[in-house]
């Protein structure tokens, strides 16, 4: 079958023969690549790979990267306000005085967080929702830190929440339900979303179904 090498009777699947040579390599450089095979977009044979470019750094490139690595939990803190990671408590971006408080941006995860800075158009707060629901896996709805969120509504400082979560399933499920445990508490409150719709360059008739729908839903004024 595809995926197996043959020798005489005796036949090996890639997967049985990663395992033999794993058993011949030694312990301390088995852990290792055994540890960093469980990265996302590292499987066992990049692992490999990389840690044997490890093996050939200088010893103190390597003993500094180890070194970071042991400290990386110990010097980073979630921010207490938006749920970020950082060096400080409260992160930069909450800390600054410059920026407005008057609007939260609620994003799902810290990269998209990251990315809106990256923009630097944004000058509101933020919060980490921590996540995502997943209709189609039931995933509930104490997986997103909306009490995080609701402590920072009822400051009193936000008139706006923006919903930044994306246009997925996923997103979309969330992004409802947000929506509606927040107009339960805070029924005065502006909740805002993202546009949606035909990205800048494109033409119509490349456009899929949801897109259009989308677009037509979201339509602006001229």
């Amino acid at each position: 079958p595809a995926g197996t090498l043959c020798s005489g009777r005796i036949t090996f699947n890639a997967e049985q023969l990663y395992k033999v040579c794993m058993q011949r390599i030694p312990e301390p450089l088995k852990e290792l690549v055994e540890q960093m095979a469980r990265l996302p977009g590292l499987g066992p044979k990049s692992a490999m790979r990389a840690a044997m470019i490890l093996l050939k750094w200088p010893e103190a490139e390597a003993r500094r990267l180890g070194k970071n690595i042991y400290e990386l939990r110990d010097k980073l803190h979630m921010c207490s306000r938006c749920g970020g990671l950082s060096d400080s408590d409260p992160c930069s971006v909450c800390a600054d005085p410059a920026r407005n408080r008057d609007s939260l941006c609620l994003v799902a995860e810290w990269d998209s967080l990251l990315t809106i800075e990256e923009g630097n158009f944004y000058k509101g707060q933020y919060l980490i929702l921590g996540g995502l629901l997943s209709p189609l896996e039931h995933s509930p709805a104490e997986t997103l830190d909306m009490e995080r969120l609701i402590k920072r509504l009822n400051e009193g400082e936000v008139n706006e929440l923006i919903l930044a979560l994306g246009a997925t399933a996923e997103a979309e499920a969330t992004a409802g339900y947000v929506r509606d445990e927040v107009n339960r508490r805070f029924p005065k409150l502006r909740i805002t979303r993202l546009a949606q719709g035909i990205p800048l360059g494109s033409e119509v008739k490349f456009m899929d179904r949801e897109t259009l729908r989308q677009s037509l839903r979201y339509r602006q004024e001229l």
